[in-house]
């Protein structure tokens, strides 16, 4: 692959994956390989963390069409191979959290997929990008399941500062550009709509209650999440990339690009719905 042509995205907006596309691979296991490093290497490269995810669910039973897009994250990370999370020394410590999912984006199963970002200032500390174990009838529902598992991390990071004996702002901001679901974990009425749901709303509203984390709106296309969900157009997904808080040590040599630029602010206010 050192002579590969690179590409600008990890992954194909245009097409979807399903285990039946292509034919059968004779032997997986170059592939399984592959997807291995691939897993290793999303520890640093949260950029590539959807398409590796989307391409492991198919390690049982891998095909050429398969193969070929594991390929094409090989040629993305060739034309970003100095790209890394940017740690920065002079944000403020405050947590902040943005949480996000692709409604029933599985093709086979309509499963959602799970994305979720947290920042401490501006630098990113936590990602995932994940299937969601349970089919979601509602976007609604699939956005909640998201903030339940956001909210649970956001905890864990809480009491991982503290244990660490640093001082943090609170409350944590975790931020949703779904209301409905802003307005259940609000509601202290159950219902019947809320009943399947009903641990995961008791997660997030005792979080909200006791101070832990604030819910905030936010509009779609200033989700920094979205990035883990879903394929992206080029041009979409270089904005994502921009604000998801990476950088390209590379780019000064390369002669810089819009791509590898230092990560944009995620300070709360710029990421808060401007009223008109």
């Amino acid at each position: 692959m050192l002579a590969c042509a690179p590409v600008s995205t990890p992954t194909d907006y245009t097409t979807k994956l399903t285990s039946k596309t292509g034919t059968a691979l004779a032997d997986p296991s170059p592939y399984r390989r592959l997807i291995g490093k691939l897993i290793y290497l999303t520890s640093t490269r949260p950029d590539i963390a959807f398409a590796v995810q989307n391409l492991s669910q198919f390690v049982s039973s891998p095909t050429d069409i398969h193969f070929r897009d594991v390929f094409r994250v090989l040629r993305y990370l060739k034309k970003s191979l100095g790209a890394g999370i940017f740690l920065s020394s002079s944000s403020s410590l405050q947590l902040k959290g943005f949480s996000d999912s692709d409604w029933a984006g599985c093709v086979e199963t309509r499963r959602s997929v799970t994305g979720f970002s947290v920042y401490l200032g501006d630098s990113l500390i936590s990602w995932k990008s994940k299937k969601q174990a349970t089919v979601s009838r509602s976007s609604s529902k699939a956005e909640y399941r998201v903030l339940a598992s956001t909210t649970c991390e956001i905890q864990w990071l809480t009491f991982l500062l503290d244990d660490f004996r640093v001082p943090y702002e609170k409350p944590a901001l975790l931020f949703c550009d779904n209301d409905l679901a802003i307005q259940i974990a609000s509601n202290q009425v159950f219902h019947e709509r809320t009943k399947h749901i009903e641990i995961d709303c008791h997660v997030v509203r005792e979080k909200v209650n006791r101070g832990v984390l604030k819910l905030l709106p936010i509009h779609s296309s200033m989700q920094l999440a979205d990035i883990l969900t879903k394929a992206l157009h080029p041009h979409v997904f270089r904005e994502s990339y921009g604000k998801l808080g990476m950088c390209n040590i590379h780019s000064q040599l390369e002669g810089g690009s819009q791509l590898d630029h230092q990560p944009k602010n995620v300070s709360a206010q710029e990421s808060q719905p401007k009223a008109p």
